[in-house]
């Protein structure tokens, strides 16, 4: 079974795609990095006030597509070929996603579905540096599911 996005190809062009939607938004910033040590892509925009700071795993899509495409004796190419080859997915992957995640909250957000901070709670930046989500897991506030 193919996992969603892995034949993604619009990676980085994705951030072009992710700038335009938020300056219709009415963004007030936007920017985009990669955290080459912990394998992750990360959002960043200014909404009314409000940064918001958006994290996604290259490192955690690569292991789902390692799971879903196991290394094995027919495959070409070394083990660390293939896991180089399975973050090179995850990198295009995650970009991907995130355009559509955020053209997807910035839709339901404009047409009345949900509220800004109802769509990006989690990912709203505390005075600090943390994000809500952050705080709530450290602090341990929501309990677990029984």
């Amino acid at each position: 079974m193919a996992l969603p996005y892995e034949n993604a190809s619009s990676g980085k062009s994705a951030i072009a795609d992710m700038q335009k939607i938020m300056k219709q938004f009415g963004a007030q910033s936007f920017g985009c990095m990669e955290d080459f040590a912990r394998g992750e892509v990360i959002v960043q925009f200014t909404f009314n006030g409000r940064n918001v700071s958006i994290r996604a795993s290259a490192k955690g899509y690569a292991a789902a597509w390692l799971k879903e495409h196991p290394y094995g004796p027919r495959t070409r190419g070394t083990k660390a070929q293939y896991e180089a080859k399975a973050l090179q997915i995850g990198q295009t992957a995650v970009w991907s996603i995130l355009r559509d995640w955020i053209k997807g909250q910035t839709t339901a957000i404009a047409v009345g579905m949900l509220s800004f901070e109802g769509a990006f709670l989690g990912q709203i930046m505390l005075p600090s540096g943390q994000t809500v989500l952050e705080r709530v897991e450290e602090q341990r506030l929501l309990l677990a599911a029984s």
